[in-house]
């Protein structure tokens, strides 16, 4: 009981605070006493459960949103900085910390105490949490992408792309991991794309300027399968490392990019994997013709990677299915995609490459009816019939 003793002694004076700002009362600042004096005594028993500190940490953050609503209802341009101004903030983290030193496998935890910190803008908190959680357990990706989110957002893309690459070597068959390094990348491509336009520097090779270039084919992102290199992490991506008229148009074209998508093709050969990155090129805001040239280059990484897998037939043949079809664009988008399958179902003849083909029909001929809908499904009735009385026989 000394530890709930001492906890009350500790709270006296943010709670005096908070009367004399006039933000709790006596009576409620009593309440407060008795709820956390509660909560202590229930973390110092012989087997704490995990759900006795969050919720005395949920009991803390209702008490820390309350108070700030009535600072903002009372605001004054008088206001002095004091105790109670960041003591309940503190207190929430010091559960967490508690809460840690008994269950430090517990991955979720981690993750909530990261989220509160973020939250509260700690910065520098975050930080040392992401770094202790990394290393308690370095093969759990979340960690990996929660701690490269955290550097992005505060402007530090080599940071993020340096715990990526490590995240990735110590877990290449993580489709997450791959996914959250090819989308940073294009993040990248676009933040040089609005830096150098509001620099007034052409992305195109007619321009040319002295100085350093970057070399596309030593990006550490090529050799993250075998040996990765990692960026190190106070070399952040300047104008003046990127100022080849060249390299910025390989760089705006997405080399990085088509680099990264080779290096997962190699690491992880798995239809999973091209499936999340073409979902992810296609639903970036990256500009038409980037997006293009990236999804072509990933259909190239399916055909050598994956030529007879059914999964990679049926996408390379939905490749021609872009959600933007309407009309006569659509009906030659379906027939194109038809005539695909059916030739690769005519070569390889495989059960699972027909019933990719089957449940391929089947969608397209159940969708709701217009005028151009009769056509499609004439032509696609027209080639499953061809082909299925071929096999027939």
């Amino acid at each position: 009981m000394e530890r709930v003793q001492f906890q009350q002694e500790q709270m006296l004076d943010e709670l005096k605070d908070l009367v004399e700002k006039h933000l709790f009362t006596e009576k409620e600042t009593k309440q407060i006493v008795k709820k956390r004096t509660a909560f202590e005594t229930a973390l110092v028993r012989r087997v704490a459960k995990k759900a006795d500190f969050l919720r005395y940490a949920a009991y803390e953050m209702g008490l820390e949103q309350l108070r700030r609503k009535r600072v903002e209802r009372t605001k004054s341009e008088n206001t002095i900085p004091s105790l109670s101004d960041y003591a309940l903030v503190r207190r929430q983290f010091q559960i967490f910390e508690r809460a840690l030193k008994k269950f430090k496998s517990d991955v979720g935890l981690w993750i909530q105490y990261i989220y509160v910190a973020q939250r509260e803008g700690a910065r520098a908190l975050v930080g040392r949490i992401t770094a202790k959680a990394l290393q308690l357990h370095p093969n759990r990706p979340a960690l990996y992408i929660l701690a490269a989110a955290h550097e992005l957002n505060h402007q530090s893309p080599s940071s993020a792309r340096t715990l990526l690459q490590r995240g990735i070597r110590l877990n290449n068959e993580s489709i997450e991991l791959w996914r959250e390094y090819v989308k940073m990348e294009l993040g990248f491509i676009e933040s040089l794309r609005r830096r150098w336009d509001v620099l007034g520097i052409n992305q195109s090779p007619d321009q040319t300027r002295e100085g350093g270039q970057v070399n596309i084919a030593d990006d550490p992102s090529r050799h993250i399968v075998p040996g990765l290199v990692e960026t190190p992490p106070n070399q952040e991506p300047m104008d003046e490392d990127v100022e080849g008229a060249d390299s910025r148009k390989e760089i705006m074209q997405g080399a990085i990019v088509r680099s990264v998508m080779a290096s997962a093709a190699q690491a992880l050969p798995k239809i999973e994997l091209f499936e999340t990155l073409k979902t992810l090129l296609t639903e970036y805001p990256s500009p038409p013709s980037l997006r293009e040239a990236l999804l072509e280059h990933l259909y190239i990484l399916v055909r050598e990677t994956l030529p007879d897998h059914a999964g990679a037939i049926k996408l390379l043949a939905d490749r021609f299915l872009t959600p933007d079809l309407k009309g006569e664009d659509l009906v030659d988008g379906l027939r194109q995609a038809n005539e695909e399958l059916v030739r690769r179902a005519e070569e390889g003849a495989q059960e699972e490459i027909l019933q990719v083909y089957a449940a391929f029909v089947e969608e397209w001929c159940g969708a709701p009816i217009d005028a151009n809908m009769v056509s499609r499904r004439a032509a696609i009735a027209i080639q499953l019939g061809r082909f299925s009385v071929a096999h027939i026989s």
